[in-house]
């Protein structure tokens, strides 16, 4: 749509009166404390189902880098460090495997959502080409074991090993890191990529307990009740079973196509639709891929980047929806300007080209859905990044399916699990499966989320340090936890379109600074009390949340519809000119060999 083209005519009153309503009847006092840590029943939905726990003497070793995680941010940060010659490095994780978040999600259909192109970290390095614009699990999870194995990182793991404690010994400038195999790892340095969705998390429905027929969480897919694989195969086993699965977040719009495909009957339950855009995924060419010059992922993510948060490049190589949309409000923004910017003219020209945006998603919600009733249960009333959007080219055709029920729930949810099903107010629901698509934890307490405790100087845990927001220097160091660096997007790039770019760059800022600790013999690496209180104080300064609440639908995007407080703000908060100017201003600070905020202690002779 042209900038200059008038907008189509939509009663913007009657549209922000229905955005509010549909959030007022959502909203709940209890915030993320709706949702339970997997115990009972379901504890096992913490376990490891894929690799069998093989016994083994603990472990009593001293290294130089411990790196918590073995995702994406534990294996860049791997990686970056043996390039940069420290390959002194043991990954711990309680998985079996590496990849974090793709070994645990073998779901079927599941697929990034960013394209691949940008979201498989370090594809220059080793030499892989994605086979599609959007890749498959499987696919992403062979990228993370390619990554072990080019850095021999497979050989420096500690897999089907979870960590229970880190401690800070002040007197050997050691962390001491403690295991459920009974290891006791001593450590120079520890680099923590727990990643931001890491533990599943399930609703606080009444009765979840008691469903008497099988029962999973999507992250631990119990193939052994379905039938099929990762890989796509029909999931023979639910051809003659009723199967209800409880979300219709990113996760549930993958694979309700697949359960939609294979269950003698499936009844999706939902609190609120998920706003589903084009995504019209496409095979890579080799013959065009093996054109590219070398770096051209970088230019790639800078590209996506520039684009996504509203800068100007010469041409979009993405070309997806994250994209779409930023061009839309920039260019507006550009075509209205008369005289200064002001965050009110980004607001308006913010709010203009959502509007037309989200006409878009609901029309096509019509074009597609063949039954006007469900079409319109469908369709979501709010805008665009109040959830994380989604792109699909199958989800909403499955409700086309005559064996295929969505149960809209008006907001309010399931009201509870009995042995035969579910309740959803007075209408109840017999099934034979059940599958929760609730997502994991966001929002809750660091120690909650990692499942252990971090104790730095002085014996202060972490959770004390951050009990009323978290404080860092570049999301990466805290104050009174020397040799310690923490991967998060918080504080630092917040990039949430591209996840892994943000992990990239972060295990760059770890191998940079250990690198510089060992070559001038520090024992110690710590942020000043100053530079933390000063990148505090900037990333309060910040003004990029202009738009705010008032109209955004409950999710972890937005602390569950619940006001955010200061605490909430810098658990959330990114750098306040946003991703490109930080991955601008990282570069620059690890380069110039500085390392301003930080200081390197040697040892007293």
């Amino acid at each position: 749509m042209n900038p200059s083209t008038p907008t189509p005519a939509i009663d913007r009153d009657a549209l922000r009166r229905r955005y509010r309503a549909e959030r007022d009847k959502r909203i709940r006092p209890d915030g993320n404390e709706q949702y339970l840590e997997p115990s009972g029943r379901y504890a096992h939905l913490l376990d490891d189902p894929y690799t069998p726990r093989i016994e083994r003497a603990p472990r009593h070793d001293e290294v130089t880098v411990a790196i918590i995680g073995a995702g994406f941010a534990g294996l860049c940060t791997g990686a970056k460090l043996v390039e940069a010659g420290v390959d002194d490095v043991l990954l711990i994780d309680g998985a079996g495997d590496v990849g974090g978040v793709w070994y645990w999600n073998r779901y079927p259909g599941a697929m990034c959502d960013t394209a691949a192109m940008i979201y498989l970290p370090m594809l220059e390095e080793t030499g892989r080409m994605p086979s599609a614009k959007y890749v498959q699990a499987p696919e992403i999870h062979a990228h993370a074991r390619a990554i072990a194995e080019q850095y021999g990182l497979f050989e420096r793991a500690l897999l089907s090993t979870e960590v229970e404690g880190v401690t800070w010994d002040g007197s050997s400038a050691r962390w001491v890191i403690r295991t459920d195999r009974g290891d006791e790892i001593r450590a120079r340095f520890v680099s923590m990529g727990t990643g931001p969705l890491h533990r599943a998390k399930l609703p606080g429905i009444p009765g979840i307990e008691t469903f008497g027929g099988p029962a999973f969480h999507t992250s631990r897919w119990d193939y052994g009740v379905t039938g099929g694989t990762p890989d796509g195969a029909p999931m023979t086993g639910l051809a003659d079973r009723r199967v209800g699965i409880i979300g219709t977040g990113a996760t549930a719009v993958q694979c309700i196509p697949a359960l939609g495909r294979d269950a003698g009957e499936l009844l999706v339950f939902q609190r609120t639709p998920s706003s589903i855009d084009v995504r019209d995924n496409h095979p890579i060419d080799p013959e065009w891929f093996a054109t590219l010059r070398p770096g051209w992922q970088r230019e790639w993510l800078t590209n996506f980047t520039i684009l996504q948060t509203g800068g100007f490049t010469d041409e979009d190589l993405v070309r997806d929806g994250w994209t779409d949309i930023a061009k839309r409000i920039r260019d507006r923004v550009v075509a209205t300007l008369d005289g200064e910017f002001t965050v009110e003219t980004w607001v308006r020209a913010y709010e203009d080209c959502d509007d037309e945006k989200m006409e878009e998603i609901r029309a096509r919600v019509d074009a597609i859905v063949t039954d006007p009733a469900t079409a319109d249960h469908l369709k979501p009333w709010y805008r665009q990044l109040c959830k994380r959007p989604c792109f699909h080219d199958e989800y909403l055709q499955t409700y086309n399916r005559p064996s295929v029920h969505l149960v809209d729930t008006d907001g309010r949810g399931v009201t509870r699990i009995d042995e035969a099903g579910v309740w959803v107010g007075d209408d109840h629901h017999d099934l034979d499966v059940l599958i929760f698509a609730s997502g994991f934890e966001v929002g809750t307490d660091y120690a909650r989320r990692t499942g252990y405790e971090t104790i730095g100087r002085d014996g202060v845990t972490l959770s004390e340090r951050w009990a009323d927001g978290m404080r860092t220097l570049h999301g990466m160091h805290v104050h009174g936890f020397p040799n310690l660096f923490i991967v998060s997007l918080s504080q630092a790039g917040n990039l949430i379109s591209n996840v892994t770019y943000n992990l990239t760059e972060a295990g760059a800022n770890v191998a940079a600074v250990v690198r510089h600790a060992l070559d001038v013999g520090a024992t110690e690496v710590e942020v000043t009390q100053e530079a933390e209180d000063a990148w505090i104080e900037r990333i309060e300064g910040s003004v990029r949340s202009a738009l705010g609440n008032s109209e955004c639908t409950p999710g972890y995007y937005n602390n569950e519809g619940r006001p955010m407080g200061r605490r909430e703000r810098l658990n959330s908060a990114g750098y306040p000119e946003g991703p490109v100017a930080y991955f601008e201003y990282i570069d620059r600070w690890r380069r110039s060999g500085q390392f301003a905020g930080l200081e390197f202690r040697a040892p007293v002779v």
